[in-house]
């Protein structure tokens, strides 16, 4: 799983960061989720490498306008391409409300189907949000102004690594089968001779995983979701001596978000969501948030727009 950056500012856009907006490549199924959508987005898809043509699935934490301006100006130009075939949409309630309207006071018409699914009804069941094609996405309530919630990737275990060498003692050519003993399956060979994959293979594979948090207040619901997670990804508005202005507009700072990383024993903390006061020339720059976060949990990286991630390993460049 890969994640781009294409948005990291809170609130308003700065000459440097975006507002909210993170996609997440599937490269085995060539197709893109997008989390948050601020004002902007499909400007910063351009900029970017990745292909919106892909785009299949948004998931909008809250409705706030930084996360939610750029939704409708994204699915108009979708709508315009020719290229979708349908965007399923997933947020609070008021979601399907607006982007609808939206679109009818503009008089625009999209040439594909929007599917609208309310978080809020998740959280009634069990939390599951998606479960299909090798993925589960949940979610969990957290504590912002207006209803927000995180949301949490998991990919399915993947197949044991394929013995080769053992295929190859076998008598077995290389070929279409390899993907089929790979699987798992029991396959019929020419010479009548039936081979269980599951000989030729190791043990399966932990999925990968990754978490999206923000806007919040330190929560132990984001802590619950988060655990074990490969990458959570988690906002940072605030430095750690604006803690009471943190509490007062129920965002979180740098220390927070790396108590989150912590308590949830997670691989890999991303800061983002970096307050606008953080600029060249401020008192404090974000790589003073970087540094008070790295005091708590040393494996945290500082989002910048564009950055580029690859859950469950950590790039040295990305580090810096």
């Amino acid at each position: 799983m890969q994640i781009t950056f294409l948005g990291t500012s809170s609130g308003v856009p700065t000459r440097a960061r975006n507002v909210s907006s993170v996609a997440l490549r599937l490269p085995q199924r060539s197709e893109l989720w997008l989390f948050d959508c601020g004002e902007a987005t499909q400007h910063q898809f351009l900029r970017s490498d990745l292909k919106v043509s892909q785009l299949r699935r948004i998931f909008i934490t809250h409705m706030h306008g930084d996360h939610v301006f750029g939704l409708p100006g994204l699915l108009a130009s979708l709508g315009l391409s020719g290229v979708c075939n349908g965007i399923d949409l997933y947020g609070p309630d008021p979601l399907k409300d607006f982007v609808e309207s939206a679109l009818r006071t503009s008089s625009t018409r999209l040439g594909y189907p929007l599917r609208f699914h309310r978080v809020s009804r998740a959280l009634e069941r069990d939390g599951t949000v998606l479960a299909s094609d090798g993925f589960l996405v949940r979610c969990a309530p957290l504590r912002h102004r207006i209803p927000a919630f995180a949301y949490r990737v998991d990919e399915e275990p993947r197949p044991g690594r394929f013995d080769v060498s053992k295929a190859a003692a076998l008598g077995i050519a290389p070929g279409p089968v390899y993907a089929r003993l790979k699987a798992g399956e029991t396959v019929t060979l020419d010479d009548g001779r039936q081979v269980d994959g599951r000989q030729l293979t190791g043990p399966d594979r932990q999925g990968l995983s990754i978490t999206y948090c923000t806007d919040t207040v330190y929560c132990e619901e984001a802590v619950e979701l988060a655990r074990g997670t490969d990458l959570l990804i988690h906002e940072s508005t605030f430095s750690h001596a604006e803690a009471d202005l943190a509490f007062q507009r129920l965002h979180s700072t740098s220390t927070m978000a790396a108590q989150v990383a912590l308590q949830a024993g997670v691989g890999q903390l991303v800061l983002t969501h970096l307050s606008p006061r953080y600029t060249p020339g401020n008192a404090k720059r974000p790589e003073d948030l970087l540094s008070e976060a790295r005091a708590i949990f040393p494996e945290t990286v500082l989002a910048r727009d564009f950055l580029t991630l690859e859950a469950g390993r950590q790039p040295a460049a990305a580090m810096v």
